[in-house]
């Protein structure tokens, strides 16, 4: 495997760990349900983009363009985070509506 590669496999693991980590943060920090919500979906699908995106270019070059399959699940990454997201936003705002009636 060329040392550029195992560059750009180490680069996208950091942003990944690293977007994780903000997602986290925000989730523990922010003091708003909504903002609470919007912080580690975003960062949930940057970081699983990343980590897998990571392990579709390491293995590209250990098993060829075969291995261009580890990236199906970054789809379902890509698909289910916003709809939960979205989901849960609309529950919270239906809960807070009947708060208020």
């Amino acid at each position: 495997m060329p040392i550029w590669a195992d560059a750009i496999v180490a680069v996208l693991l950091v942003v990944g760990g690293f977007a994780a980590l903000v997602g986290a943060w925000g989730l523990v920090r922010l003091p708003e349900f909504m903002l609470r919500l919007h912080a580690p979906t975003k960062a949930a699908t940057l970081g699983a983009g990343c980590a897998l995106a990571a392990l579709a270019v390491h293995f590209y070059f250990l098993d060829g363009p075969l291995s261009l399959r580890y990236l199906i699940p970054l789809g379902f990454v890509f698909i289910t985070a916003p709809v939960s997201a979205h989901m849960l936003a609309r529950a919270a705002l239906a809960d807070a509506r009947r708060d208020d009636a």
